[in-house]
């Protein structure tokens, strides 16, 4: 059967502030600039995920679209829209909201309920030029795409 990959994208906006704990005022400045404002800021987040694997000779999909926009809807969008990634996302909690770190929050969120395909990739714009794409962990001895 032929493999594909498909990919939904979604929007959202939320608030966070990058700050380490474990580190002093200076180092958290110099760190994360104004990204370290004490009263955060925001972006408006552009999500991609992409799915791949063998096209359903009866359906002729990877995966249903409408069914990928429904999970990501409960199980990502529902927590992180016009949210403060720092206080409101359990899924969160101690982690700091940096893009990377998000990215790996999201792909933990939706890896494993999928269902048919498996998930490829998420990539998370924070900007219209910085963006981040994970990928998962890769097996030892894995070879990469």
């Amino acid at each position: 059967m032929p493999t594909a990959r498909v990919t939904r994208r979604a929007h959202f906006s939320a608030g966070h502030r990058l700050h380490n704990p474990s580190f002093d005022d200076e180092r958290n400045r110099a760190t994360y600039g104004l990204c370290n404002r004490p009263n955060g800021h925001g972006h408006n987040y552009d999500l991609e995920v992409t799915v791949e694997g063998e096209v359903d000779p009866e359906t002729g999909f990877v995966m249903d679209l409408k069914r990928l926009k429904a999970l990501l809807g409960g199980t990502v969008l529902a927590d992180l829209d016009h949210a403060n990634l720092n206080l409101d996302v359990p899924w969160l909690d101690g982690i700091i909201p940096t893009t990377e770190n998000l990215a790996v929050a999201i792909w933990g969120q939706l890896d494993g309920q999928l269902g048919s395909g498996r998930l490829l990739s998420v990539r998370l714009w924070e900007t219209e030029r910085n963006m981040v794409e994970y990928r998962g962990e890769k097996e030892p001895g894995g070879t990469d795409d």
